[in-house]
């Protein structure tokens, strides 16, 4: 009875699969977090860009992406509108603000709560849900995602505590967080428990990568109005202003061009949605940091539209962009199983261009980003025209090498 009571918190083979309206309000917290990524990368960079400063924003941008990876797996998997969960959904919410509000100074004196949220979230939650499922088989799943994560508690908390060896303890806890993810959780003597091998809504699990993509798009628009609204505002930054939001539309657009629009039909129509749900998790963790940094470099250039380039300005002014554009190469082979030869091109005319672009102004390199971004999408355009609509064809949604030690 109790087996069967643990049953229905499972998502069962009826039902919608879309994004229900509590999740999209979670999503609301990771807007807020995400600027206060920007606003961590900007600090750095008017103090002086290091690659230490650098190094802890990215890890920071990590431990955010984690907490909504883990959520949107467990909203896939589990019935969204089963109280448990929706407790669990809000719970997270607040985690992440809490994270968002701490992060501009983690690593300073705010270090012991923004740990504390993020431990609150990645332990409670599945322990929540372990009880919830009772006698269930599948109950081991979340006690091991426990475990793992307050093994990697330790070192969280300690570097909390000891800011000498904060950066180095923390990024031997993010390692473990990222490592059980990859491995599957594996526990002595209960196997492992892969995602790739989780039973989740395909239909589910592709709209939330899709938002959480359009998640970050929206947080670059936030940047451009309220960096133009503010200190940016004048005859001199419209220029800045309008491209920046010029290369955030063509941003969109290659995104979403076939294989953005296709994610929902791959996924669900695979016959193993969750390998290719892990794969394209990656892929897009990839992309939005791409967006997030393009974003941060909205800011430098509408500010500073016509001064001399600082060479670590183009780190998120080009690099950001190209970053993108990498992880848009490999969703390109998850949906179709080719490699999008132009998008890798424009990523080395970005690169080999960036010697030039330090003799010119931040208004320059973000021009010159737009013009290469609008070349792909005029570039998809006419080829579209030519060719039929296409259908997935995804070499890894129908062939699952993983081996499960039991049923996930």
């Amino acid at each position: 009875m109790a087996a069967q009571r643990g049953g229905a918190l499972l998502r069962g083979e009826v039902g919608s699969a879309r994004t229900t309206f509590l999740e999209l309000f979670l999503d609301l917290a990771l807007v807020f977090a995400l600027t206060r990524v920007s606003v961590r990368f900007i600090d750095e960079v008017e103090h002086g860009l290091t690659v230490m400063g650098f190094l802890e924003a990215l890890l920071l941008f990590l431990v955010l992406w984690h907490v909504w990876t883990l959520i949107n797996w467990v909203t896939s998997r589990y019935e969204p509108d089963a109280l448990t969960i929706q407790f669990v959904v809000v719970g997270t919410m607040f985690c992440s603000l809490v994270m968002g509000v701490t992060l501009p100074r983690a690593f300073e004196e705010r270090a012991l709560l923004f740990v504390v949220a993020y431990l609150a979230a990645v332990i409670v939650r599945p322990v929540l849900i372990a009880t919830a499922l009772g006698r269930h088989p599948r109950r081991s799943v979340p006690w091991r995602l426990a475990a793992w994560a307050a093994a990697a508690g330790v070192f969280w908390l300690a570097g909390a505590l000891v800011p000498e060896m904060r950066f180095g303890l923390w990024v031997v806890a993010i390692s473990i967080d990222m490592v059980g993810y990859l491995l599957g959780w594996p526990v002595p003597g209960l196997g492992r428990a892969p995602v790739s091998a989780w039973r989740i809504a395909g239909e589910h699990m592709a709209e939330r990568y899709q938002q959480i993509f359009l998640i970050a798009l929206g947080e670059t628009i936030l940047v451009i109005g309220i960096t133009y609204s503010g200190e940016g505002y004048g005859k001199l930054a419209v220029a800045a202003f309008t491209v920046a939001f010029l290369t955030t539309a063509l941003l969109w657009r290659i995104y979403f061009h076939r294989a953005g629009h296709l994610l929902t039909e791959a996924l669900r129509m695979a016959r193993s949605p969750g390998r290719l749900g892990a794969s394209t998790s990656s892929t897009h963790l990839v992309m939005v940091l791409g967006v997030v940094l393009t974003g941060v470099g909205y800011e430098l250039v509408i500010v500073k539209p016509f001064d001399r380039v600082e060479p670590a300005w183009l780190i998120f002014i080009v690099g950001g962009p190209a970053l993108f554009l990498l992880g848009r190469v490999r969703f390109e082979y998850e949906i179709f199983a080719r490699i999008a030869r132009r998008r890798l091109l424009m990523v080395l005319v970005l690169a080999g261009s960036a010697p030039l672009l330090l003799l010119g102004t931040p208004m320059l390199a973000l021009s010159v980003v737009a013009g290469g971004l609008a070349v792909i999408a005029l570039v998809d355009g006419l080829y579209s025209r030519r060719q039929p609509m296409e259908t997935s064809a995804s070499p890894l949604a129908w062939d699952d090498h993983g081996r499960v030690d039991f049923p996930t």
